[in-house]
């Protein structure tokens, strides 16, 4: 039972489906296969799946939840797993065992769960931030405090439900005394009702508003890395908790480094001499420019490696390492007086050097001159 499949399926409804034709399926399935009227195994075990469809489908918070992220717990769920716990409380609520049971209050829901994303520089990402942003969401009605009953005035218990929230229903039957329970239509769950509701929120203890919030960035997060806010997402209805706010950051691009875990690498340029032999080049790191020392005969495709100067370590001490990667660029659009000292240069190593093309007689003046 921890993967029950697609819920709508198992009712046999499409997902656009309203609340009556859920319920119309779910009665009609249930008769069928009741273990009163239907006495298979296979029978039971597909009527405990319709039931706890049922239940879920029959919420709005768990059916919007489902539609959006698969999973009526919310984001970050992997998957339509409801677990020993989660299907535990569902058979309860429809299998109860033999005997009275205590009724149980639902209580106000809580809120949606929220997401927003937060850019970083590569430089806020290394060495942590504060970022304020802006959500527009559910907060909790100011003149009613949340009640969504009007100033002045108190919601009422429930006269369907007792204020319990349920709508229990018990019957004898070959397993003995069977109790269900669904939430309660007339007051959704929540066991008050609202006389006199608030003219602000119209009764839901919510309205939309902006707010300006702020989340800590600890140092050496990466793009993807998800923060989450507990009870700073949607206020829930006529006072119920507020859901997560999850937020998901994302790390601009920096042009002068490639990152790879908490080791940051980037590009020195050098002309043939300073590579032949040896200078001193500056380097950007993330905090400050340095002097690197470039040895005589340095190679393109050499790497030099200056340590702890990469990204702090998300969790521990210390830091990455910078990696220096170096690439000699050949000259190109030569002066003459260029080509002269170059032949000389080849002349001198004796690097034999055809005399062709467009050069071709400043090299053969050189050749004649060390001839």
């Amino acid at each position: 039972m921890a993967d029950l499949g697609d819920l709508y399926e198992i009712l046999g409804v499409d997902r656009s489906a309203s609340a009556d034709e859920i319920k119309k399926a779910y009665r009609k399935l249930a008769r069928e296969l009741h273990p009163d009227t239907n006495p298979d195994p296979a029978a039971e075990e597909r009527f405990k799946q319709v039931s706890v469809a049922y239940e879920i489908l029959s919420d709005p918070e768990r059916r919007l939840s489902y539609d959006t992220y698969g999973d009526p717990r919310g984001p970050g769920a992997q998957g339509a797993d409801f677990g020993a716990q989660g299907f535990g409380d569902i058979f309860d609520m429809f299998f109860s065992q033999m005997g009275g049971t205590q009724s149980r209050r639902r209580g106000p829901a809580a809120g949606q769960d929220v997401e927003t994303s937060v850019r970083l520089t590569l430089k806020e990402a290394a060495f942590g931030t504060t970022k304020e942003f802006s959500l527009r969401l559910p907060v909790r009605c100011s003149d009613c405090n949340g009640s969504g009953a009007a100033p002045g005035t108190s919601t009422q218990p429930c006269s369907d439900c007792q204020g319990t929230g349920e709508i229990r229903r018990v019957r004898q039957s070959i397993l003995g005394q069977m109790v269900t329970a669904s939430p309660c239509p007339r007051c959704q769950g929540l066991g008050q009702t609202v006389p006199n509701p608030c003219g602000a929120c119209r009764g839901d203890g919510r309205v939309a508003e902006e707010r300006t919030m702020t989340v800590e960035v600890p140092h050496g997060v990466e793009s993807g890395t998800t923060l989450r806010l507990s009870d700073h997402g949607a206020a829930g209805p006529r006072g119920g908790p507020s859901g997560s706010l999850f937020v998901h950051l994302e790390v601009a691009p920096d042009p002068r480094f490639e990152r790879s875990g908490d080791d940051l690498h980037t590009m020195v340029h050098l002309g043939v001499a300073q590579a032949a032999i040896g200078t001193a080049v500056d380097v950007e790191t993330l905090e400050e420019t340095v002097s690197v020392t470039i040895p005589a005969g340095t190679q393109s495709g050499e790497i030099l490696k200056r340590r702890h100067e990469g990204i702090p370590h998300l969790r521990g001490r210390g830091r990455g390492d910078l990696y220096v990667h170096i690439q000699v660029d050949t000259p190109t659009d030569l002066s003459e007086r260029e080509i002269e000292l170059l032949g000389e240069l080849a002349e001198i190593r004796g690097e034999y050097l055809e005399p062709c093309g467009e050069h071709h007689g400043i090299l053969s003046k050189i050749r004649s001159a060390f001839s």
